[in-house]
């Protein structure tokens, strides 16, 4: 009699529970033919978010999280870098190309209910500009030429026209202001919310997006719910989005599998083949628009002389590299722009891989038996290289066949970050995605002398290569921007302050049945249309 109750209390508890699961926000409701409809969509990376405040950030990471909080006043088209509408729904251009006025979309609540129009608009441009935040809202200053007050500065004024109207006055023709009011550090934050939270806005960040922050674990997981009140009819999809940080690739293959997760970045090329056979699984595939590279700091000895600099370039085989850790899924990269941006100088010969070369080359320079140096890993895997310790190891072994020794270092990814913009690093594996399809995004952002000690971690400085990029920024004619961006691969090139090493083809792999992800060049993450079939 006790064995039969016991089973039966047993039996009871396991039904509801059953239950339970089959009423829980992961699985939602049935779907008219019996099965659970996923309502949860989870992203592995393999990497944390630095802030979910935008525009103090650079890391691809953070700004993936905050595209599904936060929005752009345009945005650009599924698969390329046309610019459309978001929270503006229009724009009219002056003909001088000083004057842009927008239109707002009205009736846009931000989340904590406040509203979206154009006294918001201004309030974040005005905090972004103020010279004394320089070093935070360096991004601003890298894409408009500087803060309030710099000659360069590329932003006269915003002003508040009326609600839902914003006018922008240039201080000179700009000829990717639109793309650059696209970038994802250009989101629009409520002004409520800045205020209330101060320095810890970027841990609760508030905007007009698809999905509203809940929580942040810091290294495991960020969990953002549904606007039930979003702006745009039908939209969101799913009632929940998990953000989940699984540093190793295999890990995040193995949750992927197991159904842990739903959707993984940072995908193996070797594991490729074993995706594709698995009927339940996915392969997805961004165009190239990315430069993986190893970078020098070119004021610490001896990467201060540039035929060091060129004899370590003479010393990769980039094509052995990319077989052996990029499973075909890269091309070895000779320019510091991928080819499919416009302005590509194709006619610049590689460097040759020919160790003889590079030990001529560090002999004259006075480095004949060689030298120490640190080089730098990325801890976590990136679009442009999905596993930096093993090419660290192949780099490491390159440059000892011409006597240099070359200790691999690491560190957690923001502590990594801040390290090598601070200068701190003698080389360092990084790389860029382009986030609008232009050059000045890579060569200017990367490179020229006033972004040193934000995104120039090179410490770069080239004066003819400056006057070039400067003058780029000033004209309109594409034809002769173009012409300018290849004389500026061609200094690159002679005084190189990096290696160029591959432009990839970044690889995610996900369940059969997710429909509605855009598999962006930019290697943006956005989760509005995402839907379970």
């Amino acid at each position: 009699m006790k064995k039969s109750r016991l089973f039966l209390t047993v039996c009871t508890l396991v039904f509801a529970l059953l239950l339970s699961a089959c009423g829980s926000n992961e699985t939602g409701g049935d779907n008219g033919n019996g099965a659970q409809k996923k309502e949860t969509f989870i992203f592995a990376r393999g990497g944390d978010a630095v802030s979910l405040d935008p525009s103090e950030v650079t890391d691809s990471e953070s700004e993936n999280v905050s595209q599904s909080i936060l929005e752009t006043l345009v945005t650009f088209a599924e698969g390329e870098t046309k610019v459309e509408p978001l929270l503006a729904k229009e724009w009219k251009e002056s003909e001088d190309g000083l004057t842009y006025t927008f239109k707002l979309r009205e009736g846009v609540k931000f989340h904590d209910g406040t509203d979206f129009n154009a006294e918001a608009v201004v309030y974040n441009f005005e905090r972004w500009m103020e010279p004394q935040d320089k070093e935070r809202f360096y991004m601003y200053g890298a894409v408009f030429g500087g803060f309030k007050g710099d000659e360069g500065h590329a932003i006269k004024s915003v002003e508040a026209v009326d609600d839902y109207t914003v006018k922008f006055t240039l201080n000179n023709v700009q000829p990717t202001f639109l793309k650059g009011l696209a970038l994802t550090p250009f989101s629009i934050s409520s002004p409520a919310a800045i205020e209330k939270y101060g320095e810890d806005y970027g841990s609760n960040p508030v905007g007009t997006g698809p999905f509203t922050f809940k929580e942040w674990r810091r290294n495991d997981r960020v969990v953002l719910n549904k606007n039930k009140d979003y702006w745009l009819d039908g939209y969101p999809k799913v009632d929940q989005v998990i953000f989940r940080t699984i540093p190793e690739n295999s890990a995040r293959l193995n949750a992927l599998l197991s159904g842990e997760v739903d959707m993984v970045d940072g995908l193996d090329p070797v594991n490729i083949p074993q995706v594709e056979k698995n009927p339940d699984l996915q392969i997805l595939r961004r165009p190239s628009l990315n430069l993986g590279y190893l970078g020098f700091n070119v004021t610490r000895e001896p990467f201060d002389n540039k035929l060091v600099r060129q004899a370590l370039n003479h010393a990769v085989d980039k094509e052995k590299m990319i077989d052996a850790f990029f499973g075909g899924q890269a091309d070895p990269a000779k320019n510091p722009i991928p080819p499919s941006v416009e302005g590509y100088n194709d006619d610049i010969e590689a460097y040759p891989y020919d160790l003889e070369k590079a030990k001529a080359l560090l002999e004259e320079a006075g480095y004949g038996d060689g030298f120490e140096m640190e080089l730098w890993a990325m801890p976590v895997a990136r679009p442009y290289m999905p596993n930096a310790n093993k090419v660290a190891e192949y780099l490491q072994s390159s440059f000892a066949e011409i006597g240099v020794k070359a200790k691999i270092v690491s560190y957690e990814w923001a502590t990594y970050l801040d390290k090598v913009k601070q200068g701190e690093a003698d080389s360092f594996l990084l790389g860029w995605t382009g986030t609008n399809g232009d050059a000045d995004d890579f060569i200017y952002t990367l490179w020229h002398e006033d972004n040193i000690g934000s995104m120039n971690s090179t410490f770069y400085a080239n004066e003819e290569l400056n006057g070039i990029l400067e003058e780029a920024r000033s004209i309109s004619d594409q034809e002769k921007r173009s012409e300018l961006y290849k004389r500026a691969q061609e200094i690159m090139h002679e005084d190189p302050p990096i290696i160029p090493l591959v432009h990839s083809t970044p690889v995610l792999a996900a369940r059969s049945d997710i429909k509605g992800f855009d598999p962006h060049p930019t290697g943006r993450v956005i989760t509005t249309k995402i839907a379970f079939e």
